[in-house]
């Protein structure tokens, strides 16, 4: 059988050395000595529910694992998808380093009060085949994040315009996916081509 340590290494291994106090607590750790790790410094708190393993190294992307641990359910899973803006960023189709991140919920998301000031929450159903994973957390697709902000309208068309036929030109979004999607005459007018 597998010890304490261990169940929570690969845990937190999975989402870039964080872990959650419920995650922590059905790996054997009782919560009144929660206090106890980070005071030896075995674990660093991150945020209230929020831990890391202080033996893993740091990343630009760990804010990304976090935030999306902050947005779990009840279950304990998280809910929160990046999107908009930081999608775009995430997958290297805009040069505009968005402030704040941007993340979709469910219309359904329980926490109205005590957001974070570095997240904007948006509330929508995604679908499987909108999201992508990645390494401790997920984000929309960039045809989607393209068509959310296209419907917003609050990115320059030009950069949702190059950021398209980028997404083309490498592989990430396919003719084939612009003429089946319900949306299809807006995304060729933003690539400046004519809807048949």
């Amino acid at each position: 059988m597998k010890d304490n340590r261990t169940k929570l290494y690969e845990i937190a291994e999975a989402q870039r050395g964080l872990f959650t106090t419920k995650q922590a607590r059905s790996c054997g750790y009782v919560s009144a000595n929660h206090p106890y790790h980070v005071r030896t410094g075995a674990w660093i708190r991150e945020y209230r529910g929020i831990y890391r393993l202080s033996a893993f190294p740091r990343s630009p992307e760990d804010q990304y694992a976090l935030w999306s641990l902050w947005s779990r359910g009840r279950d304990d899973r998280p809910v929160g998808v990046y999107s908009h803006q930081t999608a775009l960023s995430l997958h290297e189709l805009s040069d505009v380093m968005p402030g704040k991140l941007h993340m979709t919920v469910p219309p359904g998301f329980r926490r109205n009060t005590d957001i974070p000031k570095v997240l904007v929450l948006h509330k929508a159903i995604l679908q499987h085949q909108e999201i992508e994973e990645r390494d401790g957390y997920c984000i929309v697709t960039p045809l989607r994040a393209i068509l959310d902000l296209l419907k917003e309208e609050t990115e320059d068309r030009t950069q949702l315009r190059k950021a398209l036929r980028e997404s083309v030109d490498r592989g990430l979004i396919t003719r084939r996916q612009i003429e089946l999607h319900p949306d299809k005459k807006s995304l060729l007018a933003l690539m400046g081509v004519g809807s048949k």
